[in-house]
């Protein structure tokens, strides 16, 4: 089970390796091995809260998730990514900004840096709203209780997660934004690009999550006629595909999860000009990174560690919440990488030694079934 789940992980990693040497020798073999691991430690809880989603997929699309999703996460958000940044904030052409990235790496440094405010803003507002719409969500099962109780009554009320997003972008417009850090430890009046950025990061996250919602809905409806179908295609003599069946709402599934990664990857790429300015050896490393984020998703779909450990996926969510915060704040402070994974990591941690002690009271108490589930005590 290991080793096909992480199997292409593995492959990867020793490619990526091996092209590092040949590329720059031991010293970016370390660059790629160092960026690999801070990309795993800073999205673990981009892998939690993935699993959660990819569960409701089909096999079909978890395979489309890991490969298909993966070029796009590699390719896409690591390589990519960083360059129409720097195309677009630069008023660059691409290929002008390829070729800045390779033979001029310092001002290609500067000018992402020069850009982080409106990226930050951007995935710190599409983070935070994926906080608080599971925040204010009334669930069965709680783990910090003395908070999200009285979150989910006030979760009642409607577009409350909005109207919070919508004021602390504000706030962030008026503080932050106005000196906002610059290359050379220089501040600029960044108000109106976090302002805007924002916007289209709040967009972003409604559009794709209310399609994704919806049509996951439209996908238990077919799914009850499934078996119409099948039955009727049989007698006809005709095959139906319940991939086919599926595949709209899985689209829009697949889709949120990519936006999804994007944000989560944020961090992640403007963390590793911190470490090198070689956009290949950025690519190697974060993409190695990104390999094993994927991997780990799919292993925790299928070994219903969510189901086994029900703390995990709060966990993972507030430590969105967190870096969603973060994000906003490093426009105007830097805040060092390991400061960011670290409260990822302690969060979720703490979330699975919880899970661990509602499974020996489960165990203790002789019963699990879903009604204990819900009060058996999370021991926060």
């Amino acid at each position: 089970m290991l080793l096909k789940t992480f199997g292409w992980s593995f492959a990867v990693t020793a490619l990526g390796l091996v092209a590092a040497v040949i590329y720059g020798g031991w010293e970016a073999f370390g660059v790629v091995a160092i960026l690999s691991v801070l990309e795993i430690s800073l999205s673990f809880d981009n892998a939690v809260v993935n699993a959660g989603i990819l569960k409701k997929m089909n096999a079909f699309w978890q395979k489309i998730f890991l490969t298909v999703g993966v070029l796009i996460a590699v390719f896409g958000m690591r390589l990519v990514f960083p360059v129409v940044i720097v195309a677009i904030t630069a008023k660059l052409g691409p290929i002008e900004a390829i070729d800045l990235s390779f033979n001029q790496p310092e001002r290609y440094q500067e000018l992402v840096t020069d850009a982080h405010p409106a990226i930050a803003a951007f995935g710190g507002m599409f983070l935070l709203m994926i906080f608080l719409d599971f925040i204010f969500e009334e669930r069965d099962i709680q783990w910090l209780r003395w908070i999200e109780r009285p979150l989910a009554k006030l979760g009642k009320v409607d577009m409350l997660s909005v109207c919070i997003a919508l004021i602390v972008l504000l706030i962030t417009s008026m503080t932050f934004a106005t000196h906002a850090h610059q290359h050379g430890g220089g501040h600029a009046d960044k108000a109106e690009t976090v302002l805007l950025a924002g916007v289209a990061g709040l967009i972003t996250y409604l559009i794709v999550g209310g399609l994704s919602g919806f049509f996951e809905n439209k996908l238990e409806e077919e799914e009850e006629r499934e078996h119409e179908v099948e039955e009727e295609a049989r007698k006809t003599g005709k095959k139906v595909s319940a991939v086919v069946l599926a595949g709209k709402a899985a689209f829009f599934m697949f889709l949120y999860l990519e936006v999804l990664d994007a944000s989560f990857s944020f961090d992640g790429v403007i963390g590793a000009f911190a470490i090198t300015n070689n956009i290949v050896l950025m690519a190697l490393g974060l993409g190695i990174g990104a390999m094993y984020v994927r991997s780990l998703t799919v292993y925790l779909v299928r070994q219903g560690t969510l189901d086994d450990y029900v703390y995990l996926e709060h966990g993972a969510h507030y430590a969105i919440g967190a870096l969603a915060v973060l994000l906003l704040v490093t426009i105007q402070y830097q805040i060092n990488e390991l400061i960011t994974g670290g409260i990822g990591v302690v969060l979720i941690g703490w979330s699975f030694w919880s899970s661990v002690r509602r499974n020996k009271a489960l165990e203790a108490a002789g019963g699990d079934d879903a009604g204990s589930k819900a009060e058996v005590p999370s021991g926060v």
